[in-house]
């Protein structure tokens, strides 16, 4: 088969004959579709990110695909089903302590190095071979549009972090980095999930406008000054109530003062999830005040990606149209124009702005 090979950081990818996958045990072999392409895609093929891939290795962030060969493990999988691909992949021998890596991606720790020499290939490549688990049924209509449903999983991590907050229906959510390619998906997640109000700080205000203008008076987008505490009361004050949970998604190169804002924008008893990248890069740590949580029982938790159930709940959302992918813009690259596409990503990472790799198309 032929598939996308990062030979050394820094490097284009190269494409080229490989020997295609053959599953094991508690395995699926799917034909790829369409593969999202991230917006920092270049910044991790290129080392900047220094994130624990080892060359030579097939990268890519899941995708949507067609089962060639599923396992006697998988009792509803057949042949021909049109499936997502999660690529957030869990050992199986520790149900408290999982170790996690993001096949074709990065890896956490030890036991996420040796998970991710074993699953080592990601979907840059016309079939890839994934965990039976890792497999949910897509409906049809994905497959009039694969490369638009690819999106999926940018739409999955806003919905994992979404849900590990506990939000609920009706509640108000503040998106650090809602102008994000990541947080714009958050902010949309989280009002298909039935948040009443989403209060969406930024720097750029034409995104601004295109979040108002969308989704109309249940977000609230707030210009952001920079200065930390003139921005927190700016932040309580658009939400015109009490703020219930804050979900930072910023980059990496983000100031930690503008995560402290939000995340101190939420009320007593409030929630924090952090699933953004700053730090990653040096910089200041976050720094919040053990006074101000411990008083105001606030909870703070991290988030790494997706739990299963967020495939699950958003697929369900965006097979009921309750989380519409039709506004978003698509560019779809061959696999052999896998840089064009990288480079595509990196100079289109604005809200809903979405870049397809279709390896099986020739």
């Amino acid at each position: 088969m032929r598939a996308a090979v990062l030979t050394e950081f820094g490097a284009p990818l190269t494409v080229r004959e490989v020997p295609g996958p053959v599953a094991g045990g508690g395995e699926v072999v799917v034909d790829v579709l369409a593969a999202c392409v991230l917006p920092y895609a270049a910044e991790v093929f290129s080392g900047e990110r220094a994130y624990p891939l080892v060359p030579p290795v097939v990268p890519g962030t899941g995708g949507v695909g067609r089962v060639v060969h599923a396992g006697p493990d998988a009792t509803r999988l057949r042949a021909g089903d049109l499936v997502w691909c999660d690529p957030t992949v869990r050992s199986r021998d520790d149900a408290l302590t999982p170790d996690i890596a993001l096949q074709g991606w990065s890896s956490r720790g030890d036991g996420g190095a040796e998970l991710a020499r074993y699953l080592h290939d990601g979907s840059f490549a016309e079939r890839m071979r994934v965990p039976t688990e890792n497999v949910f049924p897509l409906p049809a209509a994905a497959g009039e549009d694969p490369a638009r449903w690819a999106g999926l999983v940018v739409h999955a991590i806003s919905c994992g972090g979404l849900l590990a907050g506990g939000l609920a229906a009706g509640e108000t959510l503040l998106v650090s980095g809602a102008t994000g390619n990541l947080g714009s998906s958050a902010v949309a997640v989280a009002l298909a999930m039935g948040a009443g109000r989403v209060v969406a700080p930024g720097r750029n205000q034409a995104v601004l406008d295109l979040l108002a203008d969308r989704f109309g008076p249940r977000v609230r987008p707030l210009r952001l000054t920079g200065e930390e505490a003139t921005d927190r009361a700016a932040m309580c004050a658009a939400a015109d109530g009490p703020i219930d949970m804050a979900i930072d998604l910023l980059p990496p190169r983000a100031p930690s003062s503008a995560v402290r804002a939000a995340a101190m924008s939420v009320r007593e008893y409030g929630r924090v999830v952090l699933m953004g990248g700053v730090g990653m890069l040096g910089g200041d740590d976050l720094a919040l005040p053990y006074p101000w949580i411990m008083r105001n029982s606030v909870t703070v938790r991290g988030q790494w990606n997706c739990p299963r159930t967020a495939n699950v709940g958003i697929i369900r959302l965006l097979a009921s149209g309750a989380l519409d992918l039709a506004p978003e813009q698509v560019r779809s690259f061959r696999l052999d124009d896998v840089n064009e596409a990288i480079a595509h990503a990196a100079a289109h990472g604005g809200p809903f702005e979405r870049t397809a790799l279709t390896p099986s198309v020739r």
